[in-house]
């Protein structure tokens, strides 16, 4: 059973940067490829950045470009998500994801194709 652990949320204030690491228990990212989605309260789950094991390939949803950045450590055990620019509509609770099954990187926008998922990290920026 893969397990997936998010660390790094917490209070940051608009402009600031953040952190945040999904990290693979008892396996490797490297036949998964690995999403980051958030939800705000009252909104839907909505995709933000996602990277592959196998080919490092990337893909970021239009409201992150140039701000959020993703990318895996050599040993294919985390994910990280370095977050710039940080916006209050950015608040939400993050959560990582994994697919097991290889797919044009056009689906990894949808959180139900994603069999395992962290338990989620809150990100509050201030204003």
């Amino acid at each position: 059973q893969v397990q997936l652990v998010e660390t790094g949320g917490g209070l940051v204030q608009a402009g600031g940067s953040q952190t945040l690491a999904c990290v693979a228990v008892r396996t490797t990212f490297t036949r998964f490829t690995v999403g980051w989605f958030r939800q705000a309260p009252g909104k839907e789950r909505e995709f933000v950045s996602a990277v592959s094991g196998n080919s490092g390939t990337t893909r970021y949803a239009d409201s992150v470009k140039g701000r959020f950045t993703i990318s895996i450590d050599n040993a294919k055990k985390t994910v990280y998500l370095q977050m710039n620019s940080l916006r209050p509509e950015d608040t939400a609770a993050f959560y990582c994801a994994a697919d097991y099954v290889q797919r044009d990187t056009s689906a990894w926008e949808q959180h139900s194709l994603y069999d395992y998922w962290g338990q989620g990290t809150q990100v509050t920026v201030s204003s």
